[in-house]
């Protein structure tokens, strides 16, 4: 009996000493996949429990142009926020805090009484007003670091720059078309919540995982980006005309400059701007060319050896019945050479020539020149423009002379560089460079040619038929720069009613397209005046456009006019500086010009430039006709010499700018 009480208690003591054994080692097996299978993910699962995490938005890359003036910076701003969970008094709160942030206490309490536990009160927050608010060190209300974005030139290369919105994605121009490049890295803040979710370390948030996107050199130069949108507006106001665009490339790599449209915005406040306003029409919108679209078709049929500019063509004196249609020249000739067709402009021998070549090689070059298809500049919203591909009746006739067909400006200036350049149809591009966030060179965008037009030989022959136009007797003798040989084409088009679907008896287009010095092209200008009123001819209204622009931009660019094409300057005292012909040839044109480097022979006080916009310095320079070197962009902060200081022709004379803190 004894024998099996001592047998049974042995049994219940392996029986208990196993199931504690087979305990013990489910809690280690346990313990060994939370505390080392496991570790990794109990630990985000921990952090998530007693962390909270706010994304903030991410730092984007600066934009600068080719000489590295900032064109658009990211600012770091405070924003305010709330944790209402740590807020104990909330209308008390709402109260003193109300006047301080753009709202009512009314709509502060509808804030803090969320049932989140963040809020936003109010996003970038300038440091004048950030201060007074954290001075107050309200329970439950803290700042996060945001970046705003920020154009110090405000209205310059607005279309080109574009905007972004709050979030910061990039909404329109080089900020929507490089969003991906620009913008950096998203940020988050983290704080420590207790058990029931309160925020135990709001004083002390981190900041992880944020950094700058990448930087962008443009090609634009903001010296001639000022020059375009000057004479741009200038030439708008004075038609009378809705608006205008300009765009000026370097013909032989199909950099831009400087692309300008009027009116123009102040991207700093976009939302206050309308859609036509804001809208790139340069890029964006297409217009008939009119007469500038003589030269291409004149092009082609040299290139196929049909004619030669000295062959005669019957015009008609003025008037030619093609079917039931009458084709017009505005100023009626018998007869013209093909080099007098360009000259004078003659709808009807330019239609004789379309004649001539045919519909399917008419079409073929057209399109080589880049017509009917985008030229793929880094802009968005390209517009296609149009070129019909089945011709009827007097399409071939009118096509000729531009009308019935579409095109963008920067289509008109990248077909334009084809003939200045020798015949190479370059891509035509904004962004030159992209930089890390240590200024270290990640990419560079060489030229591209995208396919030869035409020979340099028929280049060369329509080069010195465009510039008939712009001597005396051609119809665009008002974009002519003394000292240069200039080559262009005026263009009068009319333009479609909306309602009527037919051509509007009024509303034209004026432009006028060339490029300069003619002998050596370095840069291809583009101006179109869209429905000027009074008188509507390109060669009134966007010529003199560009021959500011042409003037004002060889001059900065430091280009020599040619000797031979100088005439005696009216300023004698000019020896006295001992000026070089070339020189004062410059001048001289620049003072007949509204010109934006006018020199002085005698000494001329300098003006205190200190404090004012690069805008306001270029009026006071061409008012004062004195030549300054301009460094840097935003407000003026030096200059060289100092106020009420002699300027002399030999001196260094320079003005920095700087953003506006």
């Amino acid at each position: 009996m004894q024998d099996e009480r001592e047998k049974w208690a042995r049994t219940r003591i392996i029986i208990i000493g196993t199931f504690f054994g087979l305990l013990f080692l489910a809690v280690t097996g346990q313990a060994f996949k939370l505390q080392i299978l496991q570790h990794e993910d109990m630990l985000k699962k921990a952090d998530r429990q007693h962390q909270r995490i706010v994304q903030l938005t991410p730092v984007r890359g600066t934009i600068m142009d080719r000489n590295g003036n900032k064109l658009a910076v990211s600012l770091e701003m405070d924003s305010c926020f709330a944790e209402p969970r740590s807020i104990q008094d909330i209308e008390g709160t709402a109260a003193v805090l109300a006047p301080f942030l753009a709202t009512t206490p009314k709509e502060l309490v509808k804030k803090l009484n969320s049932s989140k536990n963040f809020v936003w009160l109010e996003r970038r927050l300038t440091p004048e007003r950030a201060a007074p608010i954290k001075n107050l060190k309200l329970r439950g209300i803290g700042f996060a670091p945001e970046p705003k974005r920020y154009y110090p030139n405000m209205e310059v290369a607005a279309h080109v720059i574009g905007f972004t919105g709050l979030d910061p994605a990039g909404l329109e121009g080089i900020e929507l078309k490089y969003d991906s490049t620009i913008i950096g890295n998203t940020g988050y803040m983290v704080t420590e919540r207790d058990a029931l979710g309160r925020n135990i370390a709001l004083k002390n948030s981190v900041v992880k995982n944020s950094s700058p996107g990448k930087n962008l050199v443009l090609t634009l130069d903001m010296t001639i980006q000022h020059i375009v949108e000057r004479e741009l507006a200038k030439a708008v106001t004075e038609s009378q005309a809705k608006g205008g665009m300009a765009l000026v490339m370097e013909s032989d790599t199909g950099k831009i400059l400087a692309l300008a449209n009027y009116p123009t915005f102040n991207p700093n406040s976009f939302a206050q701007h309308t859609h036509a306003q804001l809208r790139n029409k340069t890029v964006a919108d297409s217009f008939e060319p009119g007469s500038t679209f003589k030269i291409f078709v004149i092009a082609a049929a040299l290139e196929e050896k049909l004619v030669n500019p000295s062959e005669v063509f019957n015009c008609e004196n003025g008037v030619y019945k093609i079917a039931d249609r009458i084709i017009h020249d505005d100023h009626p000739h018998p007869r013209l050479s093909v080099s007098e067709i360009i000259k004078y402009s003659s709808n009807i021998g330019s239609a004789k020539i379309g004649f001539k070549l045919g519909e399917e090689r008419l079409s073929r070059y057209l399109r080589n020149f880049g017509f009917g298809e985008r030229t793929g500049i880094d802009l968005p919203g390209e517009a296609q423009g149009s070129l019909k591909k089945r011709w009827y009746g007097i399409d071939l006739a009118t096509t000729s002379f531009g009308q019935g067909v579409s095109l963008s400006t920067v289509q008109l200036a990248s077909a334009v560089s084809s003939i200045a350049n020798g015949g190479l149809l370059m891509k035509p591009y904004l962004v030159e460079r992209i930089l890390d966030d240590t200024g270290q060179e990640v990419q560079k965008i060489e030229p591209q040619v995208l396919r030869r037009v035409i020979s340099a030989e028929t280049a060369q022959k329509v080069t010195r038929m465009m510039e008939t136009v712009t001597g005396e007797g051609g119809t665009g003798t008002k974009a002519a720069v003394e000292g240069f040989r200039v080559a262009g084409k005026t263009g009068t088009a009319q333009k479609v009613d909306p309602l009527t679907r037919s051509y509007s008896p009024s509303k034209r287009v004026g432009s006028f397209v060339g490029f300069v010095p003619a002998n050596k092209p370095k840069l291809t200008i583009a101006v179109i005046i869209d429905e000027p009123q009074g008188v509507k001819y390109g060669g009134v209204v966007a010529a003199p456009a560009f021959h500011g622009i042409a003037l004002n931009s060889l001059a900065y660019l430091k280009i020599m006019p040619s000797g031979d094409l100088i005439k005696a300057p009216k300023v004698t005292e000019l020896k006295a500086n001992n000026t070089s012909p070339g020189e004062a040839a410059v001048i001289e044109a620049m003072a007949e010009g509204d010109a934006l480097d006018a020199l002085s022979p005698g000494d001329v006080a300098m003006p205190d430039f200190r404090g004012m916009s690069m805008r306001r310095v270029l009026q006071v320079m061409e008012k004062r006709k004195i030549n300054i070197k301009l460094i840097g962009s935003g407000r003026a902060m030096e200059q060289h010499p100092s106020p009420g200081q002699a300027i002399r022709g030999t001196g260094e004379v320079w003005v920095k700018f700087a953003p506006s803190a």
